[in-house]
């Protein structure tokens, strides 16, 4: 099966949508509604765990030996740590990201009463009161704090607004769509990955595509903290690709633009035969890539190996320019791995024996141990000689 024709209109639109819904791990619900909605309009009946992970089903014709492609719901934000004497809030990340990207951000604090929105400020944010002392301010979460945007001239106010400790802090995207296929936003990890699953689904669902097994189509709601795909894989599935990003920046291999194969992270390598199988497929159908090592990284398939899943693994990437930062990335790689996706799930299953949880050694993968030999026709030897 060759790779399908990708909406590149309808990924554009549904990562808009997608970045417009504020999802901070644990604020949620609202990204599930929203994709659970379009996985319906899909055709698809969703499932969802008790705290909003999904599950949907694209039956294929055998259902054991499934196979998973999942993507994660939630984005960094930050949290209420304390209740400060000058009115505003000390926060906390959500998240592994850096309060330098932290400094200027527009933001939404969750309280009870509902959203305050503000702006997250160094705590010396005023050149004309502390003159150089800004530029010298060290970066890090205790050297910033939220100002909101109503009356709180001290911590009694924002007690009267009903804002507590413990409340959380969504962070303005703040996305833009250029003519020219870049795409500039926060949160591009995941809602990126998300849009290009939900349009490998719309393809795969236009051409009425036949698959070999059943593929589950997952999305979680706590990669951001490192929970991700561990409790959300059922028994059927052999093998699992997460769409992430993967970050372009020097000494990396990856690329704003292709897919990014992933060989490794920093929980080790991928499985051997579904990486080589999506490397192929990628040769196969003329797809873009390249591959990359991430030493400090973790994805939803760290997870689920983590939590003791017996699943082959590997991780398919949109390369993204200042990951967990103001992120930048290319239509193209989106394409790409949505591309991907689909010749991957349509492929034949050549590993018949992960149709069982176990079995005997019949049929068990093979690696290359010989040494590798360089063979020359004795015409093309000869020719070598002579020269």
């Amino acid at each position: 099966m060759s790779r399908l024709a990708i909406d590149a209109d309808y990924i554009s639109e549904i990562l808009k949508q997608l970045l417009d819904i504020p999802s901070p791990t644990g604020y949620t619900d609202p990204v599930v509604r929203f994709v659970s909605t379009e996985l319906e309009k899909l055709g698809l009946d969703v499932e969802m765990t008790r705290r909003g992970a999904i599950r949907a089903i694209r039956p294929g014709r055998k259902q054991q030996g499934a196979r998973a492609i999942v993507s994660h719901l939630d984005t960094l934000g930050a949290q209420v740590k304390a209740l400060k004497e000058n009115g505003r809030l000390a926060v906390v990340p959500i998240g592994h990201w850096s309060a330098r990207f932290a400094e200027g951000a527009r933001a939404t604090v969750f309280a009870e009463k509902g959203g305050y929105r503000g702006t997250i400020l160094p705590l010396k944010a005023s050149g004309h009161t502390y003159n150089d002392q800004v530029d010298k301010m060290p970066v890090g979460w205790d050297y910033v704090e939220m100002r909101v945007d109503a009356l709180a001239r001290d911590a009694a106010d924002l007690e009267k607004l009903r804002i507590d400790v413990g409340d959380i802090v969504a962070i303005d995207p703040q996305p833009e769509f250029l003519d020219n296929g870049f795409i500039v936003s926060r949160h591009l990890d995941n809602k990126a990955g998300v849009a290009v699953m939900l349009a490998a689904l719309k393809a795969l669902q236009d051409e009425d595509t036949d698959t070999p097994v059943d593929i589950h189509w997952l999305f979680t709601i706590a990669e951001e903290v490192g929970v991700g795909a561990s409790s959300i894989l059922t028994s059927d599935i052999a093998s699992m690709v997460t769409v992430d990003n993967g970050t372009t920046a020097p000494g990396q291999n990856s690329a704003e633009f292709g897919v990014t194969i992933a060989m490794a992270d920093q929980t080790g390598p991928f499985d051997y035969h579904l990486t080589k199988k999506l490397v192929e497929l990628c040769r196969t159908n003329d797809i873009r890539f390249q591959k990359d090592v991430f030493r400090y990284y973790r994805s939803d398939s760290a997870s689920a190996i983590e939590a003791g899943a017996d699943v082959r693994t590997a991780l398919i990437t949109f390369g993204v320019d200042a990951s967990h930062g103001y992120e930048r990335i290319h239509m193209h790689a989106l394409r790409s791995l949505a591309e991907l996706v689909t010749a991957y799930v349509s492929s034949p299953v050549a590993i018949k024996r992960d149709f069982e949880e176990t079995a005997d050694a019949k049929g068990f993968t093979r690696q290359p141990t010989e040494d590798a030999k360089q063979r020359l026709s004795p015409k093309a030897a000869n020719k070598l000689l002579d020269s």
